[in-house]
């Protein structure tokens, strides 16, 4: 199932072009193409019962003749592979046994039967000693995780892989790895953690049967600007050669990062509507494209306040191209939810700053855990004295 060094695992090709395929956002014209592609591809790797819920569902059009070819060569096919796994078997090495079973396993993850796959990769597993090759078992088991975005089997998947590595392997699994968990936390919403494991595998990328290495940037950045402090962002993102070779390629997104590390925030709001399309049409992204864009916002609302003790809310509507109705309406919905430090004196059109002071609450909690502290003493000499 894992796509040839630096190409895309085609399968996970196909659920992207599916996700476009049935997201209400996407142009009819390129659906039409997109239709035309699903087929192909269903019907160039003999996915029978991918084909059936698709056409239950009036994705595809229903047509016997296809379905029933389909499920004819997958019934030659099998018979072929359950004979030379019965062959190895008999005549040949424990080596040439694993081989003849982990083809049949990648036979099923081809034609999307994702239950025998599953069931197949286990009997390679028993088939299997060295822990690389265990490792790559796994990793073809995240691969079918993402296709069916089953992310309970992925979260056991990865933390499978953990353990293996606790038994040794080597850095470029462990690398990978790194890529796939941070896919992971990032289609589950923890965007911290995806950002740290996605800056750690910059320089070491070889996980294109994922996603290109243009995509691994995009995600990366995004996930940075709304995970690290503006000193981190400056270090590891906004200055580093890794990501200035490849962000250019990407539309608005240089433009994203660049203006709200240099504090251009019209500019940024400009990128960011741009960038708003490429965000909704991620298959990955998508589920999580309100929350995304509710924290960016937070970020750059926050960066500008944390200049002023006092603004007036027309200033900061100019700097950041909008009307002073929007930017009123934006700010009361954040500080609401207490994203914001900050209140609106509405009557003289001014934003005042009220950020909490670190030392002081630190300070609060000292003497509140001291007299907790205290009065356990206190009870527990009471017990004692009786």
């Amino acid at each position: 199932m894992e796509g040839q060094d630096g190409t895309q695992q085609p399968h996970l090709v196909l659920a992207h072009k599916l996700f476009l395929l049935t997201h209400p956002d996407a142009p009819d014209i390129e659906k039409v193409c997109l239709k035309e592609e699903v087929f192909a591809a269903v019907k160039a790797d003999d996915m029978a019962s991918l084909y059936e819920t698709l056409a239950a569902d009036s994705v595809l059009e229903m047509d016997q003749a296809v379905l029933d070819a389909m499920r004819a060569k997958i019934d030659d096919e099998l018979k072929k592979l359950d004979e030379k796994i019965a062959d190895a078997e008999e005549n040949l090495g424990e080596s040439e046994v694993r081989e003849a079973h982990l083809a049949k396993s990648l036979f099923y993850t081809r034609i999307g039967d994702k239950e025998k796959a599953l069931e197949q990769l286990k009997v390679t597993e028993s088939k299997t000693v060295a822990v690389g090759q265990k490792m790559d078992l796994v990793f073809y088991t995240l691969q079918l995780g993402f296709f069916y975005m089953d992310f309970d089997l992925i979260s056991k998947s990865i933390d499978k892989a953990k353990n293996l590595f606790e038994e040794g392997g080597d850095w470029e699994r462990k690398n990978r790895l790194k890529v796939y968990e941070g896919l992971y936390c990032m289609s589950t919403r923890n965007f911290k953690k995806a950002a740290n494991l996605f800056l750690d595998s910059i320089s070491t990328f070889t996980t294109y049967e994922l996603f290109p290495y243009d995509i691994f940037i995009f995600y990366t950045v995004l996930t940075s600007i709304i995970s690290l402090d503006r000193v981190s962002l400056k270090q590891k993102v906004v200055d580093a050669p890794e990501i200035l070779t490849v962000i250019g390629k990407i539309p608005y997104l240089s433009e994203f990062l660049n203006s709200l590390y240099d504090c251009q925030y019209k500019s940024f709001f400009s990128a960011f509507a741009g960038l708003a399309e490429q965000i909704k049409l991620d298959r990955y992204l998508h589920p999580h494209f309100r929350y995304y864009m509710r924290e960016v916002r937070t970020v750059v609302y926050s960066q500008f306040l944390e200049s002023y003790k006092s603004v007036t809310i027309e200033a900061m509507a100019k700097a950041f191209g909008v009307t002073v109705e929007f930017i009123d309406l934006e700010l009361s919905r954040f500080i609401a939810a207490g994203k914001l430090h900050c209140k609106i004196d509405k009557v003289a059109g001014v934003l005042e700053t009220n950020r909490p002071d670190a030392k002081n609450a630190l300070y609060q909690s000292t003497i509140k855990q001291g007299d907790f502290l205290l009065n356990r003493i206190q009870k527990l000499s009471r017990v004692i004295d009786l």
